[in-house]
């Protein structure tokens, strides 16, 4: 049973996307986004936690990982458009080079290898952690703040290095935690 507990935890997540969206079009309760968000925050942190303890990290379960992800944050940004479009609006130009980087990515990467990347890289973790704050703040507290650009930022930079990875790397590989990792791997 406790190998299932990894996958139950990411379907979990993947599963609070669509109850982000019917709060923020029925109840958009503040308390409601914040369970939401630490529920999905904690999932992610220990969903890896336990899959690798557990010997059961496979590349399968870190492609779901990645997908819950996607899925969770893709329902958080149409939260916040319908309850907070300005905050949306006044950040479009960024958003915009975010999401076709992501694009990008995935383009690159499917192309490159028939599947998407895995990495989970150090910046990639780190911008997991300002997603939550930045959703946080603006959902759960209703303030639009410069964590939210500072989230923007950092995804940018972080889809930047995962191009470089898959640029660099001549086979998929998960878990590669940064371009340096990668640069190793490749001169292996």
């Amino acid at each position: 049973m406790k190998e299932r507990i990894p996958f139950l935890m990411t379907a979990g997540r993947a599963a609070l996307a669509p109850v982000l969206l019917a709060l923020a079009w029925h109840w958009p309760a503040r308390g409601a986004f914040a369970f939401c968000l630490i529920v999905a925050f904690l999932s992610d942190i220990f969903d890896g936690v336990l899959a690798r303890k557990w010997g059961i990290a496979t590349t399968a379960l870190r492609r779901f990982d990645s997908l819950a992800d996607s899925l969770f944050y893709a329902a958080a940004i149409a939260a916040a458009w319908r309850l907070y479009p300005t905050a949306i609006l006044a950040r479009w130009p960024w958003l915009v080079a975010l999401l076709a980087l992501e694009l990008a990515r995935y383009a690159f990467d499917y192309f490159k290898y028939r599947r998407e990347a895995s990495y989970h890289m150090w910046s990639s973790k780190l911008w997991g952690v300002s997603l939550f704050v930045a959703f946080f703040w603006l959902l759960a507290l209703g303030t639009d703040n410069a964590s939210i650009d500072f989230a923007i930022l950092l995804g940018i930079v972080c889809d930047l290095e995962g191009l470089a990875i898959s640029f660099v790397l001549r086979d998929w590989h998960h878990d590669v935690p940064s371009i340096v990792h990668a640069l190793r791997i490749r001169d292996t």
